[in-house]
């Protein structure tokens, strides 16, 4: 992906710590919301790293661990399916949002924030279909929806009979066929319309 004229404008006003953030998760009926944070190297151009939905899952995780040997920086925020019955999926977006900017070792000076707006300490904006545009948000983007499959992964060795190793969650006919069968497991979103 090219870098955008947004990244570019910003490294050359002297922005050179710009972090992008995006999140995974907002949709589905099980499972935590996940957000990335990463910081790219100044006019550095990945090729591997595209709007995450763009690519294929093999795809998605070779441009993982391409962003997370050649970033400056990253990080993972995650919010639980219980905190998000309790605060709503929006509020626990921001706050995964927020937790990954805080798990950074390297201190932002701009913040680039895929579709959502966030109240932080330095300066940000909110660019809509922002992972398709800018890099550092199709990187972040691209943190999250692994890491976040990578969990539903490991979860579906827990609770085989969900298929969360298949649909991560998301409402999909098979989904909704076994919470028929088994009923709600720990990880389901009660508030959400679940069948």
């Amino acid at each position: 992906m090219p870098v955008s004229h947004i990244e570019r404008s910003l490294w050359e006003q002297g922005y050179q710590r710009i972090v992008g953030v995006d999140e995974a998760g907002r949709g589905p009926l099980a499972g935590p919301v996940v957000a990335g944070a990463v910081i790219l190297p100044p006019f550095k151009e990945f090729e591997l790293i595209q709007d995450s939905k763009s690519l294929t899952a093999r795809e998605r995780e070779k441009a993982f661990h391409s962003i997370i040997v050649n970033a400056l920086d990253w990080s993972i925020g995650i919010v639980d399916a219980r905190k998000i019955e309790k605060i709503n999926i929006l509020e626990a977006s921001r706050i995964a949002m927020k937790e990954a900017i805080n798990g950074l070792r390297i201190k932002p000076d701009f913040c680039l924030i895929d579709a959502l707006s966030l109240s932080l300490p330095f300066p940000s904006l909110s660019i809509i279909k922002g992972d398709s545009t800018c890099q550092c948000i199709a990187a972040a983007s691209i943190l999250a929806k692994v890491f976040r499959d990578w969990l539903m992964k490991k979860v579906s060795l827990i609770l085989p009979f969900y298929g969360f190793e298949k649909h991560k969650g998301y409402a999909t006919p098979l989904h909704k066929k076994n919470i028929k069968e088994h009923g709600l497991s720990p990880l389901h979103r009660k508030t959400f319309k679940l069948l």
